[in-house]
């Protein structure tokens, strides 16, 4: 799903994250009829192989935005691209010097314009759960912080918050 991330989902069903399944599933299913390769037999050979790719395309767009699990990691994913720019990071802020909200399952830390940073338990579980993987494939455990760069709610700063990857959760029933 990685590869998927790069490329915009939404963007190919014509749709938006905000969107409900229900509306992915329409702009799919009118995509799907316009671009299948039934419809489109007796078209130049040329034509038709574009519309196969567009149809495969659109395809599987809707296979990870359809599945609300795998929607999710896209989501995250995504977010992590676009994370991953070449924003100035003001500062590191270690996770153990953020505040944690129970109620939102969040760790938030204010910023010096009045907003605030906010990255969520999810986000850094499933970022360590990556980075531990990553270490298992590339069989090195030299490794032993993670972090994300997180922008501000309010202004256009960012900082990289750090944790160690043997960190114990603080996640408390916040699904």
């Amino acid at each position: 799903m990685c590869e998927a991330a790069e490329k915009n989902l939404y963007a190919v069903l014509g749709a938006s994250p905000s969107d409900s399944v229900q509306q992915l599933r329409h702009r799919y299913q009118q995509l799907a009829l316009q671009y299948h390769p039934d419809r489109l037999r007796g078209e130049c050979p040329s034509e038709a192989e574009s519309a196969l790719k567009k149809f495969l395309e659109v395809d599987e767009a809707w296979k990870i935005l359809s599945d609300q699990n795998t929607r999710r990691q896209y989501d995250l994913q995504r977010r992590a691209l676009e994370l991953k720019q070449d924003w100035p990071v003001d500062s590191t802020v270690y996770l153990d010097d953020m505040t944690w909200d129970p109620d939102e399952c969040v760790y938030t830390y204010s910023c010096r314009c009045g907003g605030g940073f906010s990255v969520s338990e999810e986000e850094v579980e499933e970022e360590t759960q990556r980075r531990q993987l990553d270490n298992e494939e590339e069989d090195t455990k030299d490794e032993e912080h993670r972090g994300v760069v997180v922008c501000c709610d309010t202004c256009s700063l960012s900082v990289y918050v750090t944790w160690s990857l043997h960190r114990k959760t603080q996640m408390l029933k916040c699904q």
